[in-house]
């Protein structure tokens, strides 16, 4: 009866205890929740500068700032005159869409950083010597660094073709157009309208810069910085002189039409004569090895099977 007596006092104790403590938990989480509350109707009672520097996103507290920075250490790196020669770079391109200065300079440290990281993968991958392990980390990031140069004047390249390829049927039409009876700004919109390609977007700028007061030499002369091809420029430094030393347009589009017609003969002529040349390499190390191939297979063969015979 005493150690029932006793083992009941302790399971009264045990229920206090716990009761007690259950109390206990249930005030301290009513003592968070409250607190919670009351931070909440702060915030809610806060100015707004306050709340706006609390729900800003995340782009906007960390990226934009590493952006920021990015630029920055890119613009560093590029040297003083870099902003003049991306933009320059960038006219050669056509201005690409949402390529900016700052675009191409941080892109340059993000292509460096990243391609100094894969380096060093393909180098913890394969464990060279120390000496090459720098090697191939150099070469990576350099090639990340120059990236978007590289692509660049890819870009810039392939438009110089293209207007290449459509200077002279452009003149050609532009010709006929002033001839026909229609002035020179009507008849560059009618080539704007009727030319694909970077020649018939460069054009229509040309346009859009007159119609905001731009002068006409002036829209030629920053039509031929934006780009690089040579007959383009020699067409507008002859179209600026006329224009100066008042000489009839028609009269001048008529001969830079005989004379642009002459050189894409050239050049077409030129590019024929070099395909012997560029057509020999892949002839001796990829055409020449299969016909020996195909031709000597089979004597070498019965060669082998005559001598093993005898």
């Amino acid at each position: 009866m005493v150690v029932l007596a006793l083992f009941g006092a302790l399971l009264l104790v045990a229920a206090f205890t716990l009761a007690w403590l259950a109390l206990g938990r249930t005030e301290a989480e009513a003592g968070g929740i409250t607190r919670s509350l009351a931070m909440l109707q702060a915030m809610s009672r806060a100015p707004e500068e306050l709340k706006k520097d609390v729900d800003r996103p995340f782009s906007e507290r960390v990226l934009d700032p590493l952006l920021e920075r990015i630029t920055r250490l890119g613009a560093r790196l590029t040297g003083g005159d870099a902003a003049v020669r991306i933009q320059r770079k960038l006219d050669h391109a056509g201005s690409p869409a949402g390529w900016t200065i700052d675009r191409v300079a941080s892109t340059k440290v993000v292509g460096a950083i990243a391609g100094a990281a894969i380096s060093l993968l393909l180098v913890v991958i394969l464990g060279p010597g120390i000496a090459i392990a720098i090697l191939l980390v150099g070469v990576g990031a350099a090639l990340g660094f120059f990236g978007p140069d590289m692509w660049l004047y890819q870009r810039s390249y392939d438009r110089a073709e293209s207007i290449s390829d459509e200077l002279a049927d452009s003149i050609d039409l532009l010709t006929i157009s002033v001839e026909s009876g229609l002035g020179f700004d009507a008849a560059l919109q009618q080539v704007a309208r009727n030319t694909e390609g970077p020649l018939g977007e460069e054009f229509a700028r040309v346009l859009k810069e007159m119609q905001l007061g731009v002068g006409r030499s002036a829209a030629m002369r920053n039509l031929a910085d934006r780009t690089k091809v040579d007959d383009l420029k020699s067409f507008i430094g002859a179209l600026v002189q006329a224009d100066a030393f008042g000489v009839p347009i028609g009269q001048v589009l008529r001969t830079q039409s005989k004379e642009m017609r002459l050189k894409r003969r050239q050049y077409a002529e030129k590019r024929a004569q070099q395909v012997p040349v560029k057509i020999t390499v892949p002839l001796i190390l990829l055409i020449l090895p299969c016909l020996f191939i195909a031709v000597m297979g089979p004597a070498v063969l019965a060669i082998m099977d005559s001598g093993f015979g005898g």
